[in-house]
């Protein structure tokens, strides 16, 4: 690994591949740093090594991040699999772990790909062993095979969780119930932007035939679910909801939840780019222009890492952002770089047709995002319920980092990654205020866990 590259992109997901296949066509030095051991990021997990009837039973999406991963391993970037990016300053320098070394390395430009997560939403329960996020069940699924044995309830909103059943149908697992909290009420909110999802009517078709395969399967799916809570002495035991005003309870010992997904801005906070509150997407995301560009010079976001728009979408914007790194660069011309955007910028509108439409149907539930109820741990890490936080904010503490000073939350291993949303929801509805673009947890690094020994090892390479 060099101490300078020309230009480093970190995260080798959809947006990360194509930037880096765009940017060693023109010839500049180039890295690319991952956390997994190989490139597809979340969406295209293992997508070099899964069996040809696992992806298949992935879906048509999935295998498309096939041809993407050839052309990554064809081109002529400097890849490192398995390295943690634990920090990134607004000099453009980067903490990397690699091979167990600490590093600081530098680029003249540096493109953050970081992808999303899924959005931590805390509800009665959801600690408990056998209460896990659907993601994990596909990343068990796309990366080993592994699948529920003795069933499964799926419970949240969004489009991944009707992808996930539709994906479970197919290998026989047994799904005892979909559990939709999306409300009756969101469909009106929806309806205005219906015409223009139209325009990308692939999505609504895919949605469509997924809900008519698992009604034809037998599967039960019920809408406007609410009161989710999970029970058991000290593991899963069953579940309660309310459905059409009745109580409603499921034996079942794995919960697999989804609430949607946000943008991964822990690096970019870190740096000290800006963020604003995005109020469609119930989430905090980069500031940034057409091409990427966020409030400092020579970092760049692209991907759902910048705002949430699809894996189509990531691509395409990696692209636009290496375009835009490279006339930065003097690499090309801005009449090259404008050229040479047209079709990707095209492509990516259309991509983005359904979003406004997604964005507004399946919105979670203000009374989910900052729940009332007070015995519910918000920080799983520190163990901090929502009564401790409000209490808090009764005590004066009206902001997210005054009550993450006074309480702890955000202080544990996962610095806030399960809990920064859901306090700074509960910290403006008990304070009877909106949320803000400074609601959030300040960023800083590391922005992932380091030991001891692999910090000082930093030292020691430097005075090597």
């Amino acid at each position: 690994m060099r101490d300078h590259y020309q230009l480093i992109i970190i995260g080798a997901g959809p947006a990360g591949l194509a930037a880096a296949v765009t940017a060693t066509n023109h010839g500049i030095s180039c890295a690319l740093l991952d956390e997994q051991a190989s490139p597809g990021g979340q969406i295209y997990r293992a997508i070099e090594s899964a069996p040809a009837t696992r992806a298949q039973v992935l879906g048509s999406e999935y295998q498309q991040g096939k041809t993407l991963a050839e052309e990554f391993r064809a081109c002529s970037v400097e890849y490192f699999p398995e390295c943690k990016v634990w920090s990134l300053n607004s000099e453009r320098e980067v903490g990397v772990l690699y091979k167990d070394q600490s590093k600081i390395i530098s680029a003249d430009q540096v493109l953050v790909a970081s992808g999303a997560i899924e959005r931590p939403v805390p509800f009665p329960g959801w600690t408990l062993p056998g209460v896990m996020q659907a993601g994990a069940g596909q990343i068990l699924f796309k990366s080993a095979g592994v699948i529920p044995s003795d069933g499964v309830v799926l419970a949240g909103s969004g489009p991944l969780l009707l992808l996930l059943a539709w994906q479970y149908m197919q290998v026989g697992v047994e799904i005892k119930a979909m559990l939709d909290v999306t409300p009756h009420s969101n469909f009106l909110s929806a309806l205005t932007k219906f015409p223009r999802a139209l325009l990308a009517h692939h999505y609504l078709t895919k949605g469509l035939i997924y809900q008519r395969d698992l009604k034809r399967a037998g599967i039960v799916s019920k809408m406007a679910v609410s009161n989710l809570k999970a029970e058991g002495n000290g593991e899963l035991q069953s579940i309660s909801y309310r459905h059409l005003g009745r109580e409603h309870s499921i034996e079942t010992g794995l919960l697999m939840t989804h609430f949607g997904v946000i943008p991964d801005i822990w690096l970019t906070q870190a740096a000290g780019c800006q963020h604003r509150r995005d109020s469609s997407q119930q989430c905090w995301r980069p500031q940034h222009n057409e091409w990427g560009n966020t409030s400092i010079d020579g970092i760049l976001i692209a991907g759902d890492g910048a705002g949430i728009n699809g894996v189509r979408s990531a691509e395409y914007a990696g692209r636009l952002a290496v375009l835009q790194a490279l006339f930065s660069l003097g690499v090309i011309s801005q009449a090259e770089r404008n050229q040479q955007s047209i079709n990707p910028r095209k492509q990516m509108r259309k991509e983005r047709h359904i979003r406004p439409f997604l964005e507004a149907y399946f919105a979670i539930p203000q009374n989910m995002l900052a729940t009332t109820d007070k015995s519910t741990i918000i920080c799983r890490c520190e163990e901090i319920t929502a009564g401790e936080i409000r209490a808090a904010v009764d005590n004066a503490h009206g902001d997210s980092n005054q009550v993450k000073y006074l309480s702890r939350c955000g202080m544990g291993p996962c610095q806030g990654r399960q809990c920064a949303n859901a306090v700074a929801h509960i910290v403006a509805d008990a304070g009877g205020e909106a949320i803000s673009d400074s609601s959030l947890f300040r960023g800083r690094p590391p922005v992932a866990p380091l030991t001891l020994a692999q910090l000082a090892s930093l030292s020691a390479e430097n005075a090597s």
